[in-house]
Protein backbone atom coordinates (compact mmCIF):
# COMPACT_ATOMS: atom_id res chain seq x y z
CA UNK A 1 0.00 0.00 0.00
CA UNK A 2 1.28 3.54 -0.70
CA UNK A 3 1.75 5.97 2.00
CA UNK A 4 -1.45 8.12 2.30
CA UNK A 5 -1.10 11.89 3.26
CA UNK A 6 -4.13 14.08 3.71
CA UNK A 7 -4.45 17.95 4.38
CA UNK A 8 -6.98 20.22 5.16
CA UNK A 9 -6.30 24.24 5.68
CA UNK A 10 -8.64 26.44 7.45
CA UNK A 11 -8.79 30.12 5.31
CA UNK A 12 -11.54 30.88 7.97
CA UNK A 13 -13.26 29.61 10.92
CA UNK A 14 -15.75 26.56 11.28
CA UNK A 15 -18.71 27.38 12.05
CA UNK A 16 -21.40 25.89 14.81
CA UNK A 17 -22.74 23.15 12.41
CA UNK A 18 -19.67 22.44 10.79
CA UNK A 19 -17.77 21.96 14.05
CA UNK A 20 -20.85 19.99 15.34
CA UNK A 21 -20.65 17.71 12.23
CA UNK A 22 -17.28 17.37 12.82
CA UNK A 23 -17.08 16.63 16.34
CA UNK A 24 -19.37 13.44 15.69
CA UNK A 25 -17.14 11.76 13.67
CA UNK A 26 -14.27 12.43 16.25
CA UNK A 27 -13.97 9.62 18.69
CA UNK A 28 -15.13 9.86 22.44
CA UNK A 29 -12.31 9.50 23.64
CA UNK A 30 -10.99 12.55 21.72
CA UNK A 31 -13.86 13.78 22.53
CA UNK A 32 -13.58 14.58 25.84
CA UNK A 33 -9.63 16.00 25.59
CA UNK A 34 -11.10 18.29 23.09
CA UNK A 35 -13.13 19.67 25.70
CA UNK A 36 -10.52 20.52 28.22
CA UNK A 37 -9.27 23.08 25.84
CA UNK A 38 -9.82 26.68 26.90
CA UNK A 39 -11.22 28.65 24.06
CA UNK A 40 -13.50 27.28 20.97
CA UNK A 41 -10.98 28.35 18.37
CA UNK A 42 -8.04 26.13 19.60
CA UNK A 43 -11.02 23.07 18.68
CA UNK A 44 -10.83 23.73 14.57
CA UNK A 45 -7.49 22.45 13.59
CA UNK A 46 -8.06 18.70 16.02
CA UNK A 47 -11.33 18.27 14.82
CA UNK A 48 -10.50 18.64 11.27
CA UNK A 49 -7.53 16.59 11.58
CA UNK A 50 -9.54 13.72 13.22
CA UNK A 51 -12.39 14.03 10.46
CA UNK A 52 -9.01 13.72 7.56
CA UNK A 53 -9.24 10.42 9.39
CA UNK A 54 -12.27 9.78 9.37
CA UNK A 55 -12.61 10.47 5.73
CA UNK A 56 -9.25 8.64 5.12
CA UNK A 57 -10.11 5.40 6.99
CA UNK A 58 -13.47 5.26 5.41
CA UNK A 59 -11.46 5.98 1.84
CA UNK A 60 -9.48 3.13 1.93
CA UNK A 61 -10.81 0.59 4.53
CA UNK A 62 -14.42 1.29 4.11
CA UNK A 63 -14.91 2.01 7.89
CA UNK A 64 -17.63 3.94 8.90
CA UNK A 65 -16.88 4.92 12.24
CA UNK A 66 -13.41 5.31 13.56
CA UNK A 67 -12.52 2.23 15.48
CA UNK A 68 -11.83 3.12 19.52
CA UNK A 69 -8.03 4.94 19.85
CA UNK A 70 -6.06 3.59 22.53
CA UNK A 71 -2.07 4.65 22.86
CA UNK A 72 0.82 2.41 23.28
CA UNK A 73 3.17 1.89 26.08
CA UNK A 74 4.83 5.27 25.05
CA UNK A 75 1.86 7.26 24.61
CA UNK A 76 1.36 6.92 20.84
CA UNK A 77 -2.21 6.92 19.58
CA UNK A 78 -3.05 3.87 17.53
CA UNK A 79 -6.20 1.50 16.46
CA UNK A 80 -5.25 -1.47 19.10
CA UNK A 81 -8.11 -3.24 17.77
CA UNK A 82 -6.37 -2.77 13.95
CA UNK A 83 -2.37 -3.00 14.03
CA UNK A 84 -2.43 -3.29 10.83
CA UNK A 85 -3.74 0.31 10.30
CA UNK A 86 -1.06 2.60 11.26
CA UNK A 87 -1.35 5.95 11.63
CA UNK A 88 -0.44 9.83 12.40
CA UNK A 89 -2.07 13.23 12.95
CA UNK A 90 -0.79 16.61 13.03
CA UNK A 91 -2.14 20.21 13.40
CA UNK A 92 -1.18 23.47 13.28
CA UNK A 93 -2.53 27.14 13.20
CA UNK A 94 -4.59 26.64 10.47
CA UNK A 95 -4.32 23.25 8.82
CA UNK A 96 -3.71 19.44 10.01
CA UNK A 97 -2.33 16.65 8.27
CA UNK A 98 -2.70 12.60 8.33
CA UNK A 99 -1.01 10.32 7.21
CA UNK A 100 -1.87 6.12 6.82
CA UNK A 101 -0.02 3.06 6.11
CA UNK A 102 0.37 -0.28 7.29
CA UNK A 103 3.92 0.22 8.71
CA UNK A 104 4.57 3.00 11.26
CA UNK A 105 4.97 6.64 10.52
CA UNK A 106 5.13 10.18 11.89
CA UNK A 107 3.91 13.28 10.62
CA UNK A 108 3.99 17.08 11.27
CA UNK A 109 3.02 19.95 9.69
CA UNK A 110 3.77 23.91 10.96
CA UNK A 111 2.65 27.44 10.23
CA UNK A 112 5.70 29.45 9.04
CA UNK A 113 5.80 31.98 11.62
CA UNK A 114 8.13 35.05 12.71
CA UNK A 115 11.10 33.46 14.86
CA UNK A 116 14.02 35.55 16.25
CA UNK A 117 17.21 35.19 14.53
CA UNK A 118 18.90 33.88 17.91
CA UNK A 119 16.53 31.22 17.88
CA UNK A 120 17.17 30.10 14.32
CA UNK A 121 20.35 30.06 14.91
CA UNK A 122 20.78 27.78 18.19
CA UNK A 123 18.17 25.93 17.61
CA UNK A 124 18.28 24.73 13.89
CA UNK A 125 21.63 26.66 12.96
CA UNK A 126 19.70 28.76 10.27
CA UNK A 127 18.55 32.57 10.10
CA UNK A 128 16.00 31.52 7.47
CA UNK A 129 12.18 30.93 8.10
CA UNK A 130 11.53 28.33 6.14
CA UNK A 131 14.69 26.26 7.12
CA UNK A 132 13.97 26.52 10.59
CA UNK A 133 10.54 25.30 10.39
CA UNK A 134 11.63 22.30 7.74
CA UNK A 135 14.64 21.38 10.24
CA UNK A 136 11.40 21.55 13.09
CA UNK A 137 9.24 19.04 11.14
CA UNK A 138 11.56 16.97 10.20
CA UNK A 139 12.74 16.83 14.21
CA UNK A 140 9.21 16.16 14.69
CA UNK A 141 8.42 13.63 12.23
CA UNK A 142 10.77 11.68 13.56
CA UNK A 143 9.89 11.80 17.15
CA UNK A 144 6.37 11.16 16.59
CA UNK A 145 7.33 8.05 14.55
CA UNK A 146 9.36 6.74 16.99
CA UNK A 147 6.40 7.23 19.31
CA UNK A 148 8.49 7.85 22.70
CA UNK A 149 9.36 11.16 22.84
CA UNK A 150 12.02 13.27 22.45
CA UNK A 151 14.73 10.83 23.93
CA UNK A 152 14.40 8.68 20.85
CA UNK A 153 16.75 11.18 19.13
CA UNK A 154 19.66 11.20 21.39
CA UNK A 155 22.66 9.04 20.27
CA UNK A 156 22.02 10.90 16.91
CA UNK A 157 20.45 13.01 14.77
CA UNK A 158 21.13 11.31 11.38
CA UNK A 159 17.95 9.74 9.96
CA UNK A 160 20.04 7.43 7.96
CA UNK A 161 21.97 6.14 10.59
CA UNK A 162 18.76 4.34 12.27
CA UNK A 163 17.31 3.37 9.27
CA UNK A 164 14.79 6.38 8.92
CA UNK A 165 13.63 7.40 5.90
CA UNK A 166 12.50 11.36 6.06
CA UNK A 167 10.39 13.20 3.09
CA UNK A 168 9.53 16.39 3.13
CA UNK A 169 5.93 17.14 1.76
CA UNK A 170 4.96 20.18 -0.12
CA UNK A 171 1.29 21.29 1.22
CA UNK A 172 0.22 24.58 1.54
CA UNK A 173 2.41 27.86 0.91
CA UNK A 174 3.62 29.62 4.33
CA UNK A 175 3.59 25.83 5.78
CA UNK A 176 6.17 23.28 6.26
CA UNK A 177 5.37 19.63 6.80
CA UNK A 178 7.18 16.23 6.67
CA UNK A 179 6.73 12.59 7.08
CA UNK A 180 9.17 9.86 8.77
CA UNK A 181 8.96 6.13 8.47
CA UNK A 182 11.01 3.41 7.39
CA UNK A 183 8.44 1.77 4.88
CA UNK A 184 10.18 2.21 0.93
CA UNK A 185 6.76 2.06 -0.03
CA UNK A 186 5.85 5.36 -2.31
CA UNK A 187 4.21 7.80 -1.15
CA UNK A 188 1.26 8.57 -2.87
CA UNK A 189 0.54 12.59 -3.44
CA UNK A 190 -1.49 14.68 -0.92
CA UNK A 191 -4.61 15.00 -0.66
CA UNK A 192 -5.60 18.72 -0.11
CA UNK A 193 -8.78 19.87 1.17
CA UNK A 194 -9.15 24.20 1.92
CA UNK A 195 -12.00 24.98 3.27
CA UNK A 196 -12.82 29.20 3.04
Amino acid sequence: MDIQLFAVRLDRPLTAEEADTLLRVMPPERRERLARLPREELRHEPLCAYALLYMAARALYGWKTLPRISRNRYGKPEFAEHPDVQFNISHTRHAALVGVHDEPLGVDIEKLRPVSERTMQRAAGTVSQREFFESWVRSEARIKYRGAGLGTLHGGTNAAEHGERVVTLDVFPDYAACLCTRSAARVAPVRTLVIR
